[in-house]
């Protein structure tokens, strides 16, 4: 049976007015003034593992404690709290030297384990005592300005902090309660002086002229797909960023907002106060817009509001969760939204997928394969080799995004208002004779970008 984390104690008795006398393996022992609130007895329960004796005192024996124990309090809380601030710096720092997108603090039956994802995969980094993990993770809520008492329920906040000979930087932290306690992830947010500049995305010259055509549009809607860690949201940023101009009135719609673009108009939604996607659109509509970018489409109301917006002179750019561009058409279709409303809005569908990128310090090349039909490889394909050095640590550096561009034909628009079949859909895409996903991957491979291994970890098949 071990002793409850001493700060979490404290925070907790704070919260109700009522002072922590004793923290041992034996007993926690709270003093309160009055009868305890049943909340506060529901919570020490929760926290502790020793029995909980709780004494009811006077305003006066609280307050005089108090007094007492402000002036002779032992330095073993403040090195315990120092020791959880210098560790934390150097998990953050870390984090920043291994360019780690997210941070997982995850308790264990007998630790906390440290992972680090790191160009899209989980490493772990470290293990710490379990008292350790917790005071770590009491430390960042209350840098994120979260409830530290609350064990109990997901919590997410906010915070930036500052490093040695660094910018600050920002961090969005989420907790979850599980079997061995209290989990926590950050995610580093994106630099808010970083440029994202549409040349630089990793499209082939004519998928980025298709792509800038569409963005030229006076109104319309375009669609960028792919699962969570895709990339989806900077490639939206950087059409932004591209169409950001004096004469246009550039709004958005975020959860949460992880880039600050000067110049545009950008709004977070908060389920708190039932700000969701659809009710801050509806809302933009009367702001009077020429550009929205939206979030993500969750639902098929917010989703009908976009089409109509996307036909009544806006431009309107968005995420979906799906695989392809052939599944975003079949997918609109499933929230109920009718064929002759999506063919004349959608314009342009981007399905897109990131993969590691070899490092070209140590990459080593493999040997020659030719496992795939003429339709998807001809001749030829050169494989490589992630060896790993002290350079990248696991045989990659950063990521390389991989594209799928449609654009809506006339033709194309016209069947999707038919409701014509999947495979009619199919026909047309394949009549435009446009780079697949998997054949863009591919090539990638072929120059030494990354491994076939790595692709087909990504895309899942060829046949995607």
């Amino acid at each position: 049976m071990g002793i409850a984390d001493e700060t979490m104690l404290n925070a907790l008795c704070q919260r109700y007015q009522a002072v922590l006398l004793e923290n041992s393996t034996q007993r926690v022992k709270v003093a309160t003034a009055g009868l305890p609130q049943d909340d506060l007895v529901e919570a020490l329960r929760f926290t502790c593992s020793a029995p909980v004796e709780l004494l009811n005192w006077s305003v006066e024996q609280l307050a005089a404690w108090r007094d007492k124990s402000s002036t002779d309090a032992p330095p073993l809380l403040d090195q315990e709290n120092l020791a959880t601030a210098a560790r934390l710096d150097r998990l953050l720092a870390l984090a920043l030297e291994r360019r780690a997108s997210d941070i997982h603090i995850e308790p264990q039956a007998d630790m906390s384990r440290i992972r680090l994802r790191i160009d899209g995969v989980l490493q772990i980094t470290s293990t710490l005592p379990p008292a350790s993990g917790n005071a770590l993770i009491a430390r960042l809520k209350v840098l994120a300005r979260l409830d530290i008492a609350e064990r109990r329920a997901p919590q997410d906040g906010q915070f930036a902090h500052q490093h040695a000979q660094r910018h600050s930087t920002s961090f969005r932290l989420s907790t979850l309660p599980t079997q061995y306690g209290e989990k926590a992830v950050l995610r580093l947010l994106h630099n808010t002086d970083h440029a994202h500049d549409i040349d630089k995305l990793g499209m082939s010259a004519p998928q980025l002229t298709h792509f800038q055509q569409a963005l030229k549009q006076p109104q319309g809607m375009i669609l960028v797909t792919g699962p969570t860690g895709s990339g989806k949201t900077i490639t939206l940023y950087s059409a932004l960023n591209w169409l950001n101009q004096p004469h246009r009135n550039i709004c958005s719609v975020e959860d949460p907002i992880e880039i600050p673009l000067r110049g545009i108009i950008q709004t977070q939604v908060n389920n708190k106060i039932d700000l969701s996607f659809k009710q801050v659109l509806r809302a933009l509509l009367r702001q009077d817009p020429d550009i929205i970018m939206l979030g993500e489409i969750r639902d098929a109301e917010t989703a009908a509001i976009a089409i109509n917006a996307a036909q009544t002179g806006h431009l309107v750019l968005s995420t979906l969760h799906t695989n392809s561009t052939l599944e975003t058409l079949v997918r609109l279709r499933q929230m109920g939204l009718p064929g002759y409303l999506i063919g004349p809005a959608l314009k342009m569908v981007i399905a897109q997928r990131l993969v590691r990128r070899l490092c070209p310090h140590c990459r080593q090349s493999g040997d020659s394969i030719n496992p795939f039909s003429p339709s998807l490889w001809s001749g030829p394909l050169q494989n490589w080799q992630a060896t790993g050095c002290e350079q990248c640590f696991s045989g990659f550096y950063g990521r390389l995004a991989l594209f799928e561009v449609l654009p809506v034909t006339r033709r194309l628009q016209a069947a999707i208002a038919n409701d014509a079949s999947q495979e009619h859909l199919n026909s047309l895409m394949e009549e435009q004779n446009l780079s697949r996903l998997f054949t863009e991957g591919l090539q990638a491979v072929h120059r030494g970008d990354t491994t076939l291994e790595e692709l087909k970890r990504v895309t899942g098949s060829c046949h995607e």
